[in-house]
């Protein structure tokens, strides 16, 4: 299929299933950029909450990207780190974080990419508020669980506080330098002000507003909002950019301020988890190329390198409760307009 062609014909599915999603009541609104090469379209259907000083849904409205952070922040800042020579991705972690041994000392930076850490799968951080020990110490400090791949935000969490030690900076600063350096000119930490321009996510007390500007993830939140996890928002616009810079790089060469081979290893299968799918380096990645991260709020990326093609995603599908309903559908129907299965 023409790249033209395949643009308007997935931006016309992801169109109609958004559209059956609203007027559900599944979801208030919902965003999306479909691209490849010089081209692309975007897709706003509904509107961004139910509260009356809500707007359109647009290119433009900032989202709660939710683990889309570990893939728009961390990861992105893991590379520089990699190619730089400050980290290498198999020494253990505890060769960055004072005061060890640890009985999760020999934790690497890999096994948390690919989620085989064996860090403690619970992400509450409730038990650490109001004690002395510093947060990154606290987690290597807990034994590890047994072998295997568990998607575990621990890691990430952990990425981000090693990463501020290395470069001896906050991580949305760091963050924000690298998305100023790429044109990204909305993506940022929040809390951002509460507008028509920003999608709140869940109202999680009835009669209380919704969670508006603020990280969602709990976690995150206990962390005044930026985690190497979870905190960032973006819009469909920034996706875009940001998808098509690493498709570029994969291609080229360098971008982001990462080396192509940073993010060819990224998006190559390193650990099995399940019948097509593997882990890359933070990235899923699939046997007939497509590369991929989703997040809890209702947000994805998807980019396929061979074609240059990709689609980014973004709703407040926890707007009306974590059920989500139809969110497996929309997503399953993206990745089925790369020619693979729903």
């Amino acid at each position: 299929m023409l790249d033209g062609d395949w643009l308007a014909e997935t931006g016309s599915e992801i169109r109609g299933v958004l559209k059956v999603m609203v007027d559900a009541g599944w979801l208030p609104g919902g965003t999306a950029v479909v691209g490849t090469g010089s081209m692309w379209e975007f897709i706003a259907v509904g509107r961004t909450g139910d509260d009356p000083r809500s707007g359109p849904a647009a290119p433009d409205v900032h989202y709660d990207v939710a683990s889309l952070t570990k893939v728009m922040a961390t990861w992105p800042l893991v590379g520089r780190a990699v190619d730089g020579g400050l980290l290498d991705l198999d020494a253990p972690l505890e060769e960055y974080v004072s005061g060890g041994p640890y009985p999760g000392g020999s934790v690497t930076t890999r096994q948390i990419l690919t989620h085989t850490s064996r860090l403690n799968p619970v992400t509450w951080l409730e038990r650490y508020v109001g004690t002395e020990q510093d947060l990154a110490e606290a987690i290597l400090s807990e034994p590890l669980d047994e072998e295997g791949y568990r998607y575990i935000d621990r890691g990430f969490i952990l990425l981000g506080l090693v990463i501020e030690r290395l470069f001896d900076a906050p991580l949305d600063r760091l963050a924000g330098d690298l998305w100023a350096e790429s044109g990204m000119a909305a993506t940022a930490y929040g809390p951002l002000a509460r507008s028509p321009m920003v999608a709140p996510t869940e109202r999680r007390i009835p009669g209380a507003a919704p969670a508006w500007g603020v990280v969602h993830d709990e976690a995150a939140a206990l962390m005044g909002g930026v985690a190497g996890h979870a905190g960032v928002f973006s819009t469909a616009i920034d996706l875009g950019v940001y998808a098509r810079e690493l498709i570029r790089a994969h291609a080229e060469g360098e971008a982001l301020g990462l080396s192509a081979g940073f993010i060819r290893q990224s998006w190559t299968a390193q650990v099995p988890v399940e019948e097509r799918y593997a882990r890359g380096l933070a990235w899923l990645v699939t046997d007939d190329g497509l590369v991929y991260h989703n997040g809890y709020t209702g947000v994805s990326l998807y980019m396929h390198p061979e074609t240059g093609r990709y689609v980014g995603l973004l709703t407040n599908a926890v707007h009306f409760g974590r059920r989500r309903t139809g969110l497996f559908d929309l997503r399953a129907a993206v990745r089925a307009s790369f020619g693979g299965e729903g």
